[in-house]
Formats: structure tokens, C-alpha cells, sequence
């Protein structure tokens, strides 16, 4: 009789994770953040509840979770597809051709189209309003998601300083707000629609601005 090779938990477990990570993403789009459970995602994802219990605490912690995934997949792709590009700048970073006003162009186009697209703008939403009534998960949406990405624009603008494209006194923390501040409040609040025209002009106006006198 032969013995048969014990099953991989480790490879069972990513399986899991990965379908549950996919399923929390589907449902939100689908049903809205309220309507999204524990229950409606294990039964999505084929698995049971208490499987996901065991690695979160609660729905907004997968969805957390997944949203992340989701981004580093995302950047990813991109890594793959700029391998045998001109290296200008790391592929989740922003590019410094030593044109400030286009790299700052070209990659809030880029969250133009991020934003609307429906596989991300549905847990994006979900994960900033919740965010707001519920601290925890707030303080994971600023640490996690908000503060590596502002990182990247405080290290671009500390570049154009260094080139003399910035003044030397501006704050690079408090200047992306000029662009970056704009855009999320306009996307969040749906007070008008977001385009590449929108967010060049905020470059524009902010570069006039912040460039040496």
C-alpha cells in the first residue's frame, strides 16, 4: 500500500487567503461595505467563518488586508512590465526625469485611473469612511496606505529642491497637499468629476507656487 504525501497547509492556507482576499474585494463592490459580512465572504470565498476569525479580528480587517494585497499586485505588474524600460525611477515610486511638473503629471493621471476603477474605488471608500468612525482601522489606513504613498511625493519634491525646481524654504510634507489634498476631496465627496485636465491643473498652480521667485 502506498502512502499518500500529507496535504501542504502551508499551500491549502494561501489558497484560502487568496480567495478570501477576493471575495471581500467582489463583495464590496457588489453589495456596498455595509452589506458585506463575515458570513457573505466565507461563502464566496468556499470556506468557513471560523477560518476567517482565526486570522481577523473583523470584515474591516480583511478588507484592509486584501486592499493591500491588491495594491502590491498592482505594483507588481508594473514592476514586470518596467523591466526593460529606460529606469527612470523606481516602479512604485515616482519618476524623476527632471521634469518635476511632468513626473508629478504623469503619476497623478495615474491615480486618475486608479481611482476610478471599480475594483479599487469600492474598498478605497469603504476603508476611508470606515475609517473614520472606527480609530483602529483609521490609524492602519494612514500608517498602511497614505503614508508610504505621500512618502514617495515628499522624496521627489526634496529632489526639485535639490535642482533648484522648489525653494529651498518649502516644506515638501506640507506642499503635496497643494495637489494630493484637492484630488481625494474631490474624488471622496463626489463634488466634481476627476480628470487628467483636473489634476495637471492642480500641478500647474501648485508649481506656480512653490517654484523659485
Amino acid at each position: 500500500m502506498v502512502d499518500k504525501p500529507a496535504p501542504d497547509a502551508s499551500r491549502r492556507s494561501e489558497k484560502s487567503r487568496r480567495a478570501i482576499y477576493a471575495a471581500a474585494l467582489a463583495l464590496v463592490a457588489e453589495t456596498g461595505y455595509p452589506k458585506t459580512t463575515i458570513e457573505s465572504i466565507a461563502a464566496r470565498a468556499g470556506v468557513g467563518k471560523q477560518t476567517i476569525y482565526r486570522w481577523w479580528p473583523s470584515k474591516a480587517e480583511v478588507l484592509m488586508e486584501a486592499f493591500l494585497d491588491l495594491g502590491e499586485q498592482a505594483a507588481a505588474r508594473q514592476g514586470d512590465e518596467q523591466v526593460d524600460g529606460p529606469g527612470e525611477g523606481p516602479p512604485d515610486g515616482i519618476p524623476d526625469t527632471g521634469d518635476l511638473a511632468a513626473d508629478l503629471k504623469a503619476v497623478l493621471r495615474a491615480t486618475v485611473d486608479e481611482l476610478l476603477d471599480p475594483a479599487f474605488e469600492a474598498p478605497a471608500r469603504a476603508l476611508a469612511a470606515e475609517g473614520v468612525v472606527n480609530e483602529r482601522l483609521g490609524r492602519q489606513f494612514v500608517a498602511k496606505l497614505l503614508e508610504p504613498q505621500l512618502e514617495l511625493y515628499v522624496r521627489r519634491l526634496r529632489s526639485a529642491q535639490d535642482a533648484g525646481a522648489v525653494r529651498p524654504g518649502v516644506d515638501p510634507r506640507v506642499a503635496l497637499e497643494l495637489f494630493v489634498s484637492p484630488l481625494a476631496q474631490r474624488w471622496l465627496q463626489r463634488t466634481a468629476p476627476i480628470s487628467y485636465e483636473y489634476t495637471d491643473t492642480l500641478v500647474d498652480y501648485a508649481l506656480y507656487g512653490l517654484a523659485p521667485r
